[in-house]
Formats: C-alpha cells, sequence, structure tokens
C-alpha cells in the first residue's frame, strides 16, 4: 500500500507544490481548471477533521493537567465519579488470583496487605503480586480467555475517569441527546484552537519555530517510553505478539480501508499539506530525497510506537492473566483508558503519565498545523487581497473551528466524535486522491509533469514512478473507494449501537465534501464560451503559468 498508494502520491504532492508554488486552489488554473473543486473539497475535509481531531487533542489537555498529582485519579474508586461496580487495577488482580488458583490464595492476599502496609506504591504491590503467583498462567488464560477488552474495563477505574469525569458520558443518551457542552472540555479546546492560532498566524515563520518542538520531542518520548516499556514483566509477550503477523485479517476488507486511512493522514497526501508546505520550498530542493528520507521516517515511527504500545499492553496482559486482544480496546479507549491505566501502575506514576500525554497533545497539534495551514495557504493564494490580513483571516478560521467543534464537547461529544472519525476524511479522501492523480497523470500529462521535475531537479523520474502515476496508483485507489462505499465498518464506541438515521448523517459528512467537485465542474461548463467540445477544451486548459517561471505556451490537450 505504500510503495504503490502512499509513496508515489506524496512524491507527486511534493513535486507539485514546489513546481507550481501554490496552494490547493490557484494549483488547478495551472492543472485543470474544471477540478478547482477538488482545492475546496480538501478545505472542507480539513475543516470537519479539525472539528473533532482537536477534540481528541483537548481530552489529552484535560488528562495532562489530571497528571499532576502524586496520584493519578484514574486509578482509584474513592472518587465523586465513581460508581459501587468501579474496580482498580489491584481489585482485578486479585480476582484473577481468585478464579486461578486457591492452594496459594491466602498467601497472596497477605502478601498484598502487608506489602500496602509497608507504604509501598500501588505499583509495587502490583508485581511483586503478580512475580509471586505460581500458578499457571496458560491454564488461567484459556479460564479467561472468553472475556474481551469491553467486558475487562468495564467498570475499571481508568474506564470511569474517563467516561465519567472527562466527558461525563452518563448525562447524555446515546447521539440522539448529546446533552449540554462540558465547560472544561469546551475550555481546554479553546486552549488547543489558542495555541494554533499562534502557531499559524505569522505564516510559516512561525509554525516552523512550533514544528521544531512537536515533530522532535515525541520522538525523545517514544524512546523513553520504549526503554521502560520493555523492563516491565509481560512486555515480550507483547512484542512477539505485534511481530506475529496474522494472515487472515488481510481478507477483512475493513482492514485495507483502515491501514489506508492511516496511510493518509500519516503521510498527508490528498489534504493539501504537502502542496502547502512545499509551496515555500526553494525551486531545486530535492523534493524526490524528502519523499524518500519522509516516508521512511514516517514507517520507522509507526513501527516503533507500535513497540511503545504492545510492550505495554503485554504488561496488561501478563498481569491480568488475559490474552493481548482481551485487554486491547479498538476504539479511542486504547488511549484513554488502557495505556494511561498502564503507565499510571508503573513506579513513578506521574512522570509517566505526564509525559505520555504531552507527547499526545505535540502530536495532535503537529497534525492541526499542517491541515489549517493547508487551507489557509489555500485560500490566500486563491484570494491574494487577504495576504495582509493574514492575522484576521486566521483568527476567523480558528473561531469558526472552535465552534463548529463545540458539539464534541458535550457530554455525548464521543458519539459524534467516533462518527465524524469514520466518515469525515477515510472515504471521501480516496477519490480526491484519485481525480489528483488522473488529473495529473492524464490530463496535465505525465510527460509535461516529468519535464516540470526535470526543470527542478536535473533528472527526470524514473520509469517507476511515471509507470505508478499512471496505471497503478490510481487502479488502487479506485478499487480502494469503491470498496469503501460497498462495505465501510460503521463508527463504534464500546457496545453502544448508532441508529440508521446517524449513519445516513455520515454518509452526508461524506458527500458535503465530495459535492465541491461537480459543482465546480458545472460552474466551469457554464462559464466556458462556445460549443460543447470547444467547453470541455477550455474547461481543461490551464489558464495561467506559475510566476517564477517564463512565459510560455499554455499545453494543448485536445
Amino acid at each position: 500500500m505504500l510503495i504503490f498508494g502512499g509513496l508515489p502520491l506524496f512524491y507527486m504532492e511534493l513535486a507539485l507544490g514546489q513546481y507550481q508554488r501554490c496552494g490547493c486552489f490557484t494549483v488547478w488554473k495551472r492543472l485543470c481548471p474544471m477540478l478547482k473543486g477538488i482545492g475546496a473539497s480538501i478545505c472542507v475535509i480539513a475543516t470537519l477533521v479539525s472539528w473533532y481531531y482537536n477534540t481528541i487533542v483537548s481530552w489529552a489537555v484535560y488528562f495532562l493537567f489530571s497528571s499532576f498529582t502524586n496520584s493519578p485519579p484514574w486509578l482509584s474508586c474513592n472518587n465523586t465519579w465513581n460508581t459501587e461496580n468501579c474496580t482498580t487495577f489491584r481489585d482485578r488482580i486479585l480476582q484473577t488470583t481468585r478464579e486461578c488458583t486457591s492452594k496459594y490464595l491466602s498467601y497472596n492476599e497477605t502478601m498484598v496487605n502487608t506489602t500496602a502496609l509497608m507504604n509501598n506504591t500501588d505499583a509495587g504491590v502490583i508485581i511483586h503480586l503478580v512475580n509471586s503467583s505460581t500458578y499457571s498462567r496458560s491454564e488461567c488464560r484459556m479460564v479467561k480467555q472468553e472475556d474481551d477488552a469491553a467486558s475487562v474495563y468495564a467498570t475499571a477505574a481508568s474506564t470511569e475517569f474517563f467516561e465519567r469525569n472527562v466527558l461525563e458520558l452518563q448525562n447524555a443518551d446515546g447521539i440522539s441527546d448529546v446533552g449540554g457542552i462540558k465547560v472544561t472540555l469546551a475550555l481546554c479546546l479553546f486552549g488547543v484552537f489558542f495555541t494554533v492560532y499562534f502557531a499559524l498566524w505569522k505564516g510559516i515563520k512561525s509554525s516552523g519555530k512550533a514544528v521544531w518542538i512537536t515533530a522532535t520531542l515525541p520522538y525523545l518520548v517514544l524512546f523513553i517510553l520504549l526503554c521502560k516499556g520493555c523492563t516491565l514483566p509481560g512486555s515480550l509477550d507483547g512484542i512477539v505478539y505485534y511481530l506475529s503477523p496474522q494472515w487472515d485479517k488481510l481478507l477483512k476488507l475493513e482492514i485495507w480501508i483502515a491501514a489506508a486511512a492511516q496511510m493518509f493522514f500519516s503521510l498527508g497526501p490528498g489534504f493539501g499539506v504537502l502542496l502547502a508546505l512545499s509551496s515555500y520550498n526553494k525551486f531545486h530542493n530535492n523534493c524526490y530525497r524528502d519523499a524518500l528520507i519522509t516516508s521512511a521516517t514516517n514507517c520507522l515511527t509507526s513501527f516503533l510506537a507500535g513497540f511503545v504500545v504492545f510492550s505495554v499492553l503485554g504488561y496488561m496482559a501478563y498481569t491480568q492473566n488475559r490474552t493481548i486482544e482481551n485487554v486491547a480496546r479498538r476504539d479511542v479507549g486504547l488511549i484513554f483508558v488502557v495505556y494511561p491505566e498502564a503507565v499510571a501502575t508503573i513506579e513513578g506514576t506521574s512522570f509517566w503519565a505526564i509525559i505520555f500525554f504531552f507527547m499526545l497533545i505535540t502530536l495532535g497539534l503537529d497534525t492541526t498545523f499542517g491541515g489549517l495551514e493547508a487551507v489557509i495557504t489555500g485560500i490566500l493564494d486563491e484570494w491574494t487581497s487577504l495576504r495582509r490580513h493574514r492575522e484576521l483571516f486566521v483568527a476567523g478560521l480558528m473561531v469558526w473551528c472552535f465552534l463548529g467543534a463545540l458539539v464534541t464537547t458535550t457530554y455525548g461529544g464521543i458519539y459524534v466524535v467516533q462518527l465524524m472519525d469514520t466518515y469525515a476524511a477515510p472515504i471521501s479522501i480516496l477519490l480526491i486522491v484519485f481525480l489528483e492523480n488522473i488529473a495529473v497523470a492524464w490530463i496535465y500529462g505525465v510527460d509535461r509533469f516529468s519535464q516540470d521535475i526535470e526543470t527542478m531537479l536535473g533528472a527526470p523520474p524514473g520509469k517507476f514512478w511515471r509507470t505508478t502515476w499512471t496505471y497503478i496508483s490510481p487502479m488502487f485507489l479506485l478499487t480502494l473507494f469503491i470498496l469503501s462505499l460497498m462495505d465501510s465498518p460503521p463508527p463504534e464506541y464500546g457496545d453502544y449501537v448508532y441508529p440508521f438515521w446517524s449513519l445516513t448523517l455520515g454518509w452526508v459528512l461524506v458527500f458535503a465534501s465530495l459535492i465541491c467537485i461537480p459543482i465546480f465542474i458545472v460552474i466551469s461548463y457554464i462559464r466556458s464560451p462556445g460549443s460543447f467540445k470547444e467547453r470541455i477544451y477550455h474547461m481543461i486548459t490551464p489558464i495561467e503559468v506559475p510566476d517564477h517561471l517564463p512565459k510560455k505556451e499554455m499545453p494543448v490537450y485536445l
């Protein structure tokens, strides 16, 4: 998927932005004017993503502030938001011990109580208990394998902290009645957009300085978490599970759709980010080298993050005598329920929680910088009179995104977040990138595009790239888009079943961005003079060339 989809499109957009030196609107005047709607679609998608993505970042902000205590509040059951059924991490370990052994039960419970009296940390108690158990772990896992992650964490203290304190989900009744706005979350969200504003208000110079922190610090934190994770008992089991392929999963369509969505989110093709950022490059910058290095770094980072996550999941499975599948949640609960509980049971709890959530915040901000910069660059390049009022325009955009995101800060906002995460971008971005690929390779022409690259780099792209852009990538993208329309998995959070009307609303989100493309095609047709053939000719013929290049004859396609 990376070789035939992600990398070729990544390289294509880098080269396109660097040569044309403009954003997602203006570039179509120089390629294929009738597809200017792709720029509008990109802006719609970026706005929709900002509405829910930054809410997830605001959850991390809430967790970060809650971490500045001696004992994280999601570890205990003596808080005002906890229910009578609340269970702590230690409770679940003791329950597993009772169910899996009887001979050493008295010894284990006595040991735990004695250790607690010695004022050791909960983490020390838990690890001591686990290492002192002499029953067969394989047999115990067989006993507990029927429980899935949802049931394991249904009444966990970390679940109740996230759902009953952070979200206050008990005040909502599904997506049909999301309740009012939670003020503390709205304030966290405001803080996120406030930070984003001051990173983007002065242009690429201000955001470039911010990225030095948001793009590099996570690597340090990942390395620290990996070193600590590998020292935990059971971490090797998690790593082995991570590296063990499950070939049967490749037969499931949802896996391919999820992989495609992850690839586009991580690399950025189709979101206008690459066009916007590469438009600020020097004209002769080696964008081919940048594409290879960045894609490789992205893959290695994802691979490294997998070790960080699964080493901790292995520890959680080991301590509770369960399989990895039974402790790993598929939704956002993995980040805000399972992992926080894990890092909070490690000695030095507050430190690990703080650096983990700080890493999440920096990663989220880095992604937001790119997505909204694509919108800003695209609009300011098209309507140049707004450039001298950039600060006001960016402020207006932040206010618009903040107001749109308020619905996700309601008590039932997580249901909205999951709905938008499923429909706002993953499906529509496939068609957008497909049309972009067709426009560059078939309408603008792969030969002309190769000449543009040769002008910048001194050498044309090889046969692999030309063949991939022309045939392989378009077929790959179109197939994925059709399959995603045929069998797109519905949104999910825990056991909640989304009503039919909400799924319909989800598809409205899909077409809210895509509808821009045919609208602009119709407008282009109406504005074009002459007969049908002459109008088509006018619609696909560039109407300008980049200002930084010598004026030359416009290409003729028909």
